[in-house]
């Protein structure tokens, strides 16, 4: 019998009142240098769980033996001085993120829980993209140094009424941690609420368990290796807690997806005006004025030096395949593999892709100091399209789909007893 496709956890959490001191960006989206900084002066800041290497010798590998070491040290560090608190009875979690950038204001509510391996592994909890082999061994061990998984995977469930309702149920009153991380370009306000009632417990369980599938959307590496970790640690017949990962899961209607935008170093021999002309086999290509954010499917902004185009793809090169027909396969299919020769995205040194939090004017920076040749604006893949994806499946291209906001590491994290 499958086992519950999730379920509450005792929570490491920020103490009451220490959560401005604790949360932390992502352990992925900064460099051990970004870390430093960061942490610098914040001795319990998560950075020193997820980013260890920063309190070592700044030329230390960041995969040696030291570093996952120190990690499990750190964290005991926090538990020992009543920074960091484990709750005593199973609990859900609502979890509010709230992202203002000057285009406006985006709001999405989801459910902390741990989610099943073996659903997992029965592809009930479905992937879109490859995992490198380095990366995984990377979560293992620091999973194995901490016991205990502190990143959590991001997943979407098919938006579902009663779903939404219960957990806007439990994000009500004073939440047990409020936090607000300001990045450059955009703020981003985190909010946990604790839910230990039994029967509202008992009544997401249920709901959820009545879903057909969730979704990674980011957090694919996290994911393998706890399921590596767990299959190490299982016993027949007997459910351990590392048979579940850690999860934030959101309804995917509330998820936001920005575009991945792409610039490379070089137009493979021709000069900007037979690039063009190549482009006008497959696109109506248009001058523009003003930067070209992409309005649609099949729409694409263009920037050479000084110079912005829009591109818009001929309809009959349009696919039903979930993958052929995303933009990402549409653009290299078109145009970075037959025009430009790139036709390894993971390890062609020509090209290199820009978060859309960044906004168009770091694609025009990075082309007019003469870094990069042209630059490509996306527009975002929509969560449709990676259910669609994943549903059929098969993977993304890589560098498909860019997620805001980020989720904070610290607020809630599950030890492996």
């Amino acid at each position: 019998m499958m086992p519950t496709l999730i379920k509450p956890l005792r929570g490491l959490c920020p103490a009451p009142g220490r959560a401005q001191d604790v949360v932390a960006p992502p352990y992925d989206v900064l460099s051990s240098d970004e870390a430093r900084i960061r942490a610098a002066g914040k001795p319990w800041s998560f950075l020193h769980i997820s980013k260890p290497e920063i309190d070592l010798p700044a030329d230390i590998d960041p995969y040696d033996p030291a570093v996952y070491a120190k990690a499990a040290e750190n964290l005991q560090r926090m538990i020992a001085a009543g920074v960091l608190l484990r709750d005593t009875t199973p609990c859900y979690y609502a979890y509010r993120l709230t992202m203002r950038t000057e285009r406006g204001t985006h709001e999405q509510t989801g459910l902390v829980a741990i989610s099943s391996v073996a659903a997992y592994e029965a592809q009930r909890i479905k992937k879109h993209e490859f995992t490198r082999p380095d990366k995984e061994d990377d979560r293992v061990r620091q999973i194995e140094a901490t016991n205990a998984q502190t990143g959590p995977v991001l997943l979407a469930y098919p938006s579902s009424a009663e779903a939404d309702r219960l957990i806007a149920a439990m994000a009500q009153g004073d939440p047990a941690a409020d936090v607000t991380l300001a990045e450059p370009t955009h703020t981003v306000r985190h909010q946990i609420w604790r839910c230990a009632d039994p029967d509202h417990i008992e009544a997401i369980t249920r709901c959820f368990d009545q879903m057909p599938a969730l979704y990674i959307a980011d957090g694919h590496h996290r994911s393998a290796a706890a399921a590596r970790v767990a299959a190490a640690r299982r016993i027949p017949g007997r459910e351990r807690s590392s048979d579940y990962f850690l999860s934030v899961i959101f309804p995917h209607r509330q998820m936001q997806i920005l575009d991945y935008n792409r610039v490379v170093k070089d137009l493979n021999g021709l000069t900007a005006d037979e690039f063009l002309a190549r482009l006008g086999e497959k696109f109506l290509v248009s001058p523009s004025c003003d930067a070209v954010r992409p309005a649609c499917p099949g729409e694409f902004g263009l920037y050479l030096p000084k110079r912005w185009f829009r591109l818009n793809i001929d309809p009959k090169l349009f696919s039903k395949d979930p993958v052929a027909g995303l933009d990402v396969s549409l653009l290299s299919d078109h145009v970075l593999g037959p025009i430009l020769g790139i036709t390894d995205l993971r390890r062609d040194q020509r090209i290199d892709f820009v978060g859309g939090i960044r906004g168009l004017a770091e694609l025009e920076r990075r082309v007019d100091c003469g870094e990069m040749a042209a630059a490509f604006a996306m527009y975002p893949t929509r969560m449709d399209q990676l259910m669609a994806v994943a549903d059929s499946g098969q993977v993304m291209p890589p560098k498909s789909t860019w997620f805001e906001p980020k989720l904070a590491d610290g607020l809630v994290s599950h030890v492996l007893d």
